[in-house]
């Protein structure tokens, strides 16, 4: 049977994944933001996160928690800008759940985001999120007049220097997946591979798309291009954890 996992979705997501990302943020922020003496990140240390439905919901919150790290002096300035920050009724221990949403709330176009069917609702996360939603228009605005400052075509251009060069590098990298053997063999692996329309060869030399090697030093590790990452994370293979990323 299929295992349902947490989709990827640009109308957000359940209210968990938030609360998860946002404490994962404020446990990485940079203190050296340039708006460092105007946002202000309480300690929200107390308060535990959420259990991660599966390991897909457990991905999303990370990246969600990157991306924001990534666009952080950003999404601060739009905050400052648009003067939805300060707001005297959320809290400082709140503010990393306020970026991390303003961060997702623009990557969906300032569209409102979905419910989804039987998830726990999070006060905290449905009052940030009804607040930014408030002051979308502000937002807005506030975001296109950064772009027209620093002259900047996309918000990729804030990602800081060195951190864009190590993705451009990280990009280029082949995938590395192990094999859970305790779930299932490597010949198990190989024949669902197949079937799925992947074709193994000898080395990453050798790479044509929809291929794949054997770690030559450790057999329990295939290698895929890097094109596939997407792919291969939607596969049943890494939903019910007999593929785990390396």
């Amino acid at each position: 049977e299929k295992r349902t996992v947490t989709q990827i979705e640009k109308n957000g997501y359940p209210d968990s994944i938030y609360i998860n990302a946002a404490k994962i943020f404020q446990g990485i922020h940079t203190e050296e933001s340039k708006h460092r003496n105007l946002v202000h990140y309480g300690d929200n240390s107390g308060s535990p996160m959420m259990a991660f439905k599966d390991e897909h919901s457990r991905r999303v919150s990370y990246e969600l928690a990157f991306n924001a790290l990534k666009y952080q002096d950003l999404l601060e300035e739009m905050l400052l800008d648009s003067k939805a920050y300060p707001c005297y009724s959320i809290p400082d221990e709140l503010t990393s759940l306020l970026v991390v949403m303003l961060y997702d709330l623009q990557d969906r176009k300032f569209q409102k985001r979905k419910i989804f069917a039987e998830e726990e609702l999070v006060a905290e996360v449905q009052e940030i999120g009804h607040y930014l939603y408030r002051y979308k228009t502000k937002l807005a605005a506030a975001l296109a007049r950064c772009r027209v400052k620093y002259d900047a075509l996309s918000i990729e251009y804030f990602v800081p220097e060195t951190l864009w060069k190590q993705e451009q590098r990280a990009s280029a990298l082949p995938v590395c997946f192990w094999i859970n053997t305790l779930k299932i063999s490597l010949e198990d692996v190989i024949r669902d591979l197949e079937m799925k329309g992947f074709t193994k060869v000898e080395s990453v030399s050798d790479f044509d798309h929809y291929t794949y090697a054997v770690d030559q030093h450790c057999h329990d590790v295939l290698v895929f291009p890097s094109s596939l990452r997407e792919e291969l994370l939607n596969l049943d293979l890494f939903a019910d954890c007999k593929l785990l990323l390396q």
